[in-house]
């Protein structure tokens, strides 16, 4: 009896500092958020008007709220796809075949990882710019009478698009060695009995990679969508700053302009419920949607 009261005693001592700093740093502060998000502030003077649900009705007449919230989907949808299918796709390639230069390649795919933020946007900076960036340079070198310069971070219609390709080219790498420790690990007694039973590499893909690989699958593609909408705020804070006139504008950065450049503290913080609200559901959209029974080997 008295065993079983010291190993309650030793759990409890051992969980009570991990719950009481989860507490402070995340409980509070996420009720914190949901509170103040009632309020609305007077900038530097520090009161505080008690509005209710105000904030959010005006975040659905908020044009620019809107458009941050569609380029929020936009680059969540678009940026997830396209990175975990190219990221597959070169996992795959990289540990089924044998390729010459596979370390270099798997090197030179990883190495945008790596770099910060900042060291990113300065890249697209330098290949997008209008008149010094790279691909307008070698538009005008090779076709100079008729080249026109693109705008691609000056153009509402292009800045997504260009803000997209950024991420996918920072992120690829990362999924892709996390794919390729997982691939690497299924027996090859598995693909040589499926080569004998006439079964293609593609086939062999579909039916031994992707289902044995798909827990890992599934558990980067919920870690990514999330970690994205961090991402993209500050790839757009770095290149675009949310130009132009907005276009590029995302959620977090919306919240980050309202509650601290334009002072409007707790309608910055109403968006910044609604990103997590949001980020909730879509989690659980993705738990729910991408669940299968676990196939092992």
């Amino acid at each position: 009896m008295k065993k079983n009261k010291s190993r309650t005693r030793f759990i409890i001592s051992g969980l009570l500092p991990a719950i009481l700093f989860y507490t402070i740093f995340m409980v509070y502060p996420t009720i914190s958020v949901f509170v103040e998000s009632l309020y609305k502030t007077g900038g530097l003077s520090g009161k505080k008007t008690f509005v209710g649900l105000n904030n959010f009705r005006l975040l659905l007449e908020d044009e620019t709220f809107i458009r941050a919230f569609q380029n929020t989907i936009f680059l969540i949808v678009i940026v997830t796809i396209v990175t975990m299918f190219m990221a597959i796709f070169l996992a795959a390639v990289l540990t089924r075949e044998n390729l010459k230069g596979q370390n270099f390649a798997r090197t030179i795919l990883y190495i945008p990882n790596i770099l910060s933020i900042a060291v990113v946007a300065s890249i697209f900076a330098a290949i997008f710019g209008m008149d010094t960036g790279l691909i307008n340079g070698l538009g005008r070198l090779f076709n100079p009478e008729t080249w026109q310069n693109i705008p691609f971070l000056g153009d509402r219609k292009l800045v997504v698009y260009s803000i997209a390709f950024a991420m996918i080219w920072q992120a690829v790498g990362y999924y892709m060695v996390m794919y390729m420790s997982t691939m690497s690990q299924i027996p090859e007694q598995l693909y040589e009995a499926a080569s004998l039973d006439g079964a293609s590499k593609i086939r062999q893909f579909f039916d031994i990679t992707l289902p044995l690989s798909w827990e890992t699958v599934r558990t980067t593609l919920t870690f990514y969508v999330i970690s994205n909408i961090n991402i993209a705020f500050q790839i757009v804070k770095a290149l675009t700053g949310g130009g132009p006139d907005g276009a590029s504008m995302t959620l977090l950065n919306y919240q980050y302009e309202q509650a601290y450049t334009n002072s409007s503290f707790g309608y910055g913080l109403a968006i910044g419920v609604v990103v997590f609200l949001f980020s909730f559901i879509l989690t659980a959209i993705i738990h729910r949607g991408t669940k299968r029974d676990i196939v092992q080997f």
